[in-house]
């Protein structure tokens, strides 16, 4: 055991009281969720920014010493990676995401160059026995997710605004923060969730500056990426949690697409929480996603679409197509947010009484 001290606490590291100076070991285990300290070894011109335990974003540089997360990342329009058989100090991995996840990268988005090479310093060490000087390694999330059944969802009559993508930045988090601020301007009460995608905290603070009351993240339970394993039990874990606040919706953002490795799949293929979802909107990259989305959705689930906002609504050309070729309407939330909150409002029969 020996003390490091640290330059950047990653978010994946959130609730955790991490000092700057910490305590690290060797004996480290290869397993989502453990954290590491690690040294960074290049610098970047491009995706060289780390989201940091408080939320914000910094610069990395070579010589930083960081705290991330062992984890898997099988990202579209990022880097791929996966947790290695075993680690020990002086192993090189890489930064894999900007929450702070670290792994062997194997497959690199050309727009993004190389990720950052880091240098593994000891596995990070927390000290849970009072009185005592015994370490054991330090892991993601609070808390264990709960068993969760494959039956029916009973959440007490709140309904749910689910948020889906035809691909990673399609415009779920924007739609999301809309409909919560239009909402709540109107006086309801909104909680929201990050269901799906790799540890990154981003989203679910946009939805509370956006004034969700409650937000959670899979993170919160110790899992860094989600899979289609531990998907579906996450979202029922998070949907009975709000629903028990006794919100007036609950709103969940799947991370990644409805066509991806994040388990978005095998959460649409629940049927209890299918019939939990009141209104399922779909953020599209353009007409022509929108329309095979909306095939899919309702071929594979036999689930409606609401609406489809995202860049394919970004201006009336393709508002019309969608009206025309995909038969819902189209809402923009940058520039129609307003409407965009509405909707959903007229959608769930939401009333002031």
């Amino acid at each position: 055991m020996r003390s490091v001290v640290v330059d950047k606490l990653s978010s994946v590291a959130s609730g955790l009281d991490l000092g700057r100076e910490i305590r690290v070991g060797e004996e480290i285990p290869s397993e989502e969720g453990v954290l590491v300290a690690v040294e960074v070894l290049n610098d970047k011109s491009s995706y060289n920014r780390l989201e940091l335990a408080s939320g914000r974003m910094a610069r990395v540089r070579s010589g930083d010493i960081v705290v991330g997360a062992l984890g898997h990342r099988k990202a579209l329009f990022g880097y791929a990676g996966h947790v290695p058989e075993s680690v020990k100090r002086g192993d090189v991995l890489q930064l894999l995401n900007i929450g702070g996840v670290l792994g062997v990268c194997d497959s690199v988005n050309a727009t993004m160059g190389p990720p950052f090479d880091v240098r593994v310093l000891g596995v990070v060490l927390e000290f849970p026995y009072l009185g005592e000087r015994v370490g054991i390694p330090a892991r993601v999330g609070g808390e264990a997710l709960p068993h969760e059944d494959s039956g029916s969802l009973d959440l007490g009559g709140v309904p749910v605004v689910t948020l889906a993508g035809t691909t990673m930045n399609s415009g779920k988090t924007a739609a999301a923060s809309a409909i919560i601020g239009r909402l709540r301007h109107e006086g309801y009460v909104v909680d929201a969730f990050k269901a799906t995608g790799v540890s990154l905290r981003r989203d679910i603070l946009a939805m509370e500056d956006a004034g969700a009351r409650n937000t959670a993240i899979f993170t919160d339970f110790g899992v860094v990426s989600t899979a289609s394993h531990n998907a579906p039990g996450l979202v029922r874990a998070m949907l009975r949690r709000m629903a028990a606040a006794g919100p007036d919706l609950i709103l969940f953002e799947l991370g990644d697409g409805i066509l991806g490795a994040y388990g978005v799949e095998a959460i649409l293929a629940d049927e209890g929480i299918r019939s939990a979802i009141t209104c399922l909107l779909l953020c599209a990259s353009d007409p022509v996603a929108a329309w095979g989305g909306a095939v899919l959705l309702k071929k594979e689930y036999g689930i409606e679409l609401a609406a489809v906002t995202g860049p394919a609504t970004d201006n009336q050309v393709g508002i019309d197509i969608l009206r025309q070729r995909v038969g819902v309407p189209g809402y923009n939330a940058i520039t129609h947010s307003a409407e965009l909150g509405q909707f959903v409002a007229r959608r769930l029969n939401l009333s002031r009484s």
